[in-house]
């Protein structure tokens, strides 16, 4: 009885231990952000999916146990380009854009671990009934103005959202788009549109988001490189902006293809206790696509328009962009792709700040050339019963990866955010089969070949 006691003892101690260091473990910062050891609170990494849904925004796809987020990637894939250290910032803010009505700064649990402390300081939304001329606040001084790149920015993508939306409807022949304006006491606000169950499209949201918040110190310092001058010296709070478009498109044919695309700006201003420290700031997004059947003319003219948005300003953007785009949507458990990618880039500021602007405005205005002359072609296209499951199939891999992998979607469920907002970007329907395998050579096949072994199309 007493070797039974102490054996029960031994195997309590190291369970406790083994749970201690997941606890320790869950307090450090990733090491893909050079910061190995540094403790912060667990809210402080996480997701920086674009404003109201969550949408794909990152380099790598990663695994949040609780609200703290691990990158984990495929050895077996190159790592895209390392982000400037502004990147943690960066997700952190960017996860946080909005929510639609949701607050945006639940606490999340686990079973383990106590609550976090609240990651990020942002008012609650108030509905409104009418579009505003701008979401700035006046007292951003200069920044309020229609000149600055706030204001161009956020002109950019209201102008984007109207003319994805024209055309959407347009393509429909019928459907329109219910509208949900909302704003914030403190400055900022957005316009999220939905079409569902139209005679083309499944389900589109197209919304944008203007956003101010304050950043928690410790965000700052983890991101912020490390400075002898400083070492001893915390920063107070920093406050921030965001700016943003998110979509994701799904037809119903399916020999028409789904498209996610979403393009974002932010700045954090000098931290409260040290006035006059640079501002930061830093561009994102990407445009990519999702079939459920091959059409080698229709993807090769999706990659030819994205390829040309690039090369006007700098011709390594497309390959490099191309490769992030394929890393990133990378369904682990699966070992496959959610499409066949496009472009996608994040936490880019080491370009002219006026060329990433105009890079950004080029990429959005590239979304409607790009996909709805292939939705023209596609979206009357007969189709079997055999197929439409191959779609749902498809689809189901989609729901997979946002909710398992997506940054935004993951941060969002754990900290309370606005069920509808987190999820419009899923489809109104999906399926999952047993151990489904498409016959070698069918065309389902050859779609899923290209989503394990990515091409270059073009």
């Amino acid at each position: 009885m007493g070797l039974l006691i102490l054996y029960l003892i031994s195997v309590h101690l190291t369970s406790l231990s083994f749970e201690l260091k997941r606890f320790l473990a869950f307090f450090q910062v990733p090491s893909s952000d050079n910061l190995t050891g540094k403790t912060m609170p667990m809210a402080t990494f996480s997701s920086s999916s674009l404003a109201f849904f969550p949408l794909s925004s990152f380099p790598t796809p990663l695994t949040i146990p609780s609200t703290s987020a691990t990158l984990t990637f495929p050895s077996f894939l190159p790592k895209p380009p390392t982000p400037t250290p502004a990147s943690s910032r960066s997700r952190m803010m960017m996860m946080m854009m909005g929510r639609g009505r949701g607050t945006g700064t639940g606490t999340g649990s686990s079973r383990i671990f106590p609550p976090p402390p609240k990651a990020v300081a942002i008012e609650k939304e108030t509905p409104e009934n009418e579009r505003p001329s701008t979401f700035l606040r006046e007292s951003d001084g200069d920044n309020h103005s229609p000149s600055s790149v706030r204001g161009r920015f956020e002109k950019m993508i209201r102008d984007a959202q109207d003319s994805v939306c024209q055309a959407i409807e347009a393509a429909d022949g019928g459907g329109n788009f219910k509208e949900d304006v909302w704003s914030r006491p403190g400055g900022g606000g957005g316009i999220s549109r939905v079409l569902q169950d139209g005679a083309v499209w499944e389900k589109a949201g197209v919304n944008v988001s203007v956003v101010y918040g304050v950043m928690p110190p410790e965000a700052y310092r983890a991101a912020k490189p490390a400075d002898s001058a400083d070492l001893n010296h915390k920063p107070g709070p920093v406050p921030f902006f965001a700016a943003g478009i998110s979509s994701v498109l799904h037809p119903k044919n399916p020999f028409a293809p789904t498209l996610h695309f979403n393009y974002r700006y932010f700045e954090t201003d000098a931290p409260k206790d040290t006035p006059g420290a640079p501002r930061q700031w830093w561009f994102g997004g990407g445009t990519d696509l999702t079939p459920a059947y091959i059409f080698e003319e229709d993807v090769k003219h999706f990659h030819s328009v994205q390829k040309s948005a690039c090369d006007k300003f700098d011709p390594s953007f497309y390959p490099l962009f191309k490769k992030w785009c394929d890393d990133y949507f990378y369904i682990k458990h699966r070992g496959e792709r959610r499409g066949l990618g496009g472009i996608f880039f994040d936490d880019l500021n080491n370009y002219d700040q006026e060329m990433l602007l105009s890079f950004a405005t080029e990429c959005s205005n590239s979304v409607v050339p790009a996909y709805l002359p292939i939705i023209e072609k596609r979206k009357d296209m007969p189709f079997t019963d055999h197929h439409k499951a191959w779609q749902q199939l498809r689809r189901g891999r989609y729901v997979e990866f946002n909710l398992v992998y997506d940054r935004g979607t993951t941060f969002g469920l754990k900290t309370g955010g606005r069920i509808e907002s987190i999820l419009v970007s899923l489809p109104l329907t999906a399926r999952w089969e047993y151990d489904h395998q498409p016959a070698e050579g069918s065309e389902e096949w050859k779609l899923l070949d290209a989503c394990i072994n990515p091409k270059e199309w073009i």
